[in-house]
């Protein structure tokens, strides 16, 4: 098996909806270009917004 990484050795990015800063997690490796929300929280949210904005 190989070695644990440190949580700050790990990529980071800044969610479009909360402003924070996340870190890769193991189930967006294959897809970590892509995500820009850090949670199901943000990811409803920004849903929600995009709604009442049309």
């Amino acid at each position: 098996m190989g070695r644990m990484r440190r949580k700050a050795d790990l990529p980071t990015k800044i969610c479009a909806v909360c402003a924070r800063p996340f870190a890769w997690r193991r189930r967006w490796a294959r897809d970590w270009e892509t995500v820009r929300v850090c949670s199901e929280r943000c990811r409803r949210a920004r849903k929600a917004a995009r709604r009442y904005d049309a």
